[in-house]
């Protein structure tokens, strides 16, 4: 089987504003073409013995494979969650427009 050329990375964050700074640095670091925030959700967790309840924003970003391990240190590093989850989620199928688009939006900028 062939890995996935595009990924959909997801993440959670405790508010909105962090939702955003985080979205917006992968984007402007090419290293997602799009993130979509979703309005709160509600998780449900077990951290440290007990069982929490949270608010948090769902994050969406939409990658190349290539960038996945640049996209991962950003997200660690960027994140104040301990632990923060990061998923990444094969892309099967897509419109060739909309995949060529995430393909370009996330090349790397080289230098002339």
């Amino acid at each position: 089987m062939t890995s996935p050329a595009w990924l959909t990375v997801l993440t959670t964050t405790d508010s909105e504003e962090k939702a955003k700074l985080l979205a917006q640095g992968a984007v402007e670091a090419r290293l997602a073409a799009c993130v979509q925030i979703s309005a709160p959700v509600t998780s449900v967790y077990r951290w440290q013995n007990a069982i929490e309840t949270t608010e948090e924003w769902q994050l969406l970003f939409k990658t190349t494979a290539e960038r996945y391990p640049e996209l991962e240190e950003h997200l660690q590093e960027a994140h104040d969650y301990d632990t923060p989850e990061i998923i990444a989620l094969p892309v099967v199928r897509g419109s060739a427009r909309y995949l060529g688009w995430v393909s370009a939006e996330t090349a790397p900028v080289t230098s002339p």
